[in-house]
């Protein structure tokens, strides 16, 4: 019984060490601009997606386009940080309003429905609920982070 007492323990702090490596996601304040269009980002929570590097520097934008512009050509908008340097990407789930880890998230492309910026890429936590979506929006892609490329930001322009 001891010895299980112990295990339990260690994988309680070995957990609650792991989560504490990632940042939790943040909303906007009011003077936060996203740095890729230079808007207002809290103006705008549905679209809110939210980046967080591993010195604790961050960059909140109006929509997952401007998100992926600045993640692929972080040389102009960040200098001295690389992909690497990114601890969380969060976007904000279309249906549920809530931050999720865009890592996870799935996209859907070329659909009806337009961000703050216009064309966007909407982002869903769960794949049923942006599979509904794609055939109720007139989606043409699902993708899934990895997935996504300057070739596929580049005509939502």
């Amino acid at each position: 019984m001891k010895y299980l007492q112990i295990v339990l323990a260690l994988l309680m702090l070995a957990t609650s060490a792991y989560g504490a490596d990632i940042p939790a996601p943040k909303q906007p304040g009011p003077k936060d601009k996203c740095p890729v269009c230079g808007m207002f980002v809290a103006k705008y929570p549905d679209f809110v997606a939210h980046l967080v590097f591993k010195d604790g520097s961050e960059a909140f934008f109006d929509g997952v386009k401007d998100m992926m512009k600045y993640y692929f050509d972080l040389a102009k908008y960040n200098p001295g940080k690389q992909t690497g340097d990114i601890a969380a990407i969060y976007v904000t789930d279309y249906y549920t309003l809530k931050l999720t880890d865009g890592h996870q998230a799935y996209y859907v492309v070329g659909s009806d429905v337009y961000g703050p910026m216009g064309r966007e890429l909407i982002p869903f936590g769960e794949q049923k609920a942006a599979q509904e979506f794609l055939k109720d929006h007139k989606g043409k892609l699902l993708l899934k982070f990895p997935e996504i490329t300057p070739e596929v930001i580049k005509p939502l322009d």
